[in-house]
This record gives structure tokens, sequence and C-alpha cells, in this order.
């Protein structure tokens, strides 16, 4: 008896510059977990100024939801796997700098 062909899914990579985007629309195998799909949607070959292994290091999300282990998260038909970019600066110590900058404006 041969074994059934495996489940389809489609799902989409996406990635973002602050300059330009791009959403990889792929067809993979149920089971295909979020890490997976990142590396065949070959986002390297679209963003050649971004070292590849920003693209096997980032943090994952699917539709703007953080994901814990994107190794080991299974995708779902329709989903979305948003590639994160690494932060310039950590979020308290810009709004620090804001604040003092803002306040030296007051005087």
């Amino acid at each position: 008896m041969a074994a059934e062909p495996p489940t389809l899914l489609r799902v989409e990579v996406a990635f973002a510059l602050p300059h330009r985007q791009r959403i990889v629309e792929l067809t993979v195998p149920e089971g295909t977990t979020a890490r997976q799909a990142v590396v065949l949607a070959r986002l390297e070959e679209h963003f050649p100024e971004v070292a590849p292994a920003s693209f096997r290091e980032a943090d994952l999300g699917i539709f703007g939801k953080a994901l814990r282990d994107p190794e080991r998260q299974p995708l779902r038909e329709g989903d979305r796997v948003e590639v994160y970019r690494p932060l310039k600066i950590d979020p308290k110590a810009a709004r620090a700098a804001r604040a003092a900058r803002d306040a030296g404006k007051g005087r």
C-alpha cells in the first residue's frame, strides 16, 4: 500500500528593512516549522545586504506574536512567519535618552 502524500500548507514569510519589505509565499509540507520556512524562503537572495546568519538566528513570530521556540513551532495553513530584526538600541535606553533630550528643550 502506497503512503499518502503529505498535506501541503500555504504560508508566508515576511521580512522588512526600513526602506523595503518582502513577503515570500511558500507551499510546505505539514509539520514544517517556522524556522524551516524561513530557510525555504531564501531571504538572503532578496536582501543581500543582510548577513545570512541574521535570518538563521533571528527572532520569529506569527502574525505579530513572538515565538518562544521557532525551531519546534509547526506551521498551520495561512500562517505568516515574521522575521524580526535585532534592536539597535534597548527600548528603555531610547526612552531615557528621549526624556533627557525633551527635558533639555523645556528650559
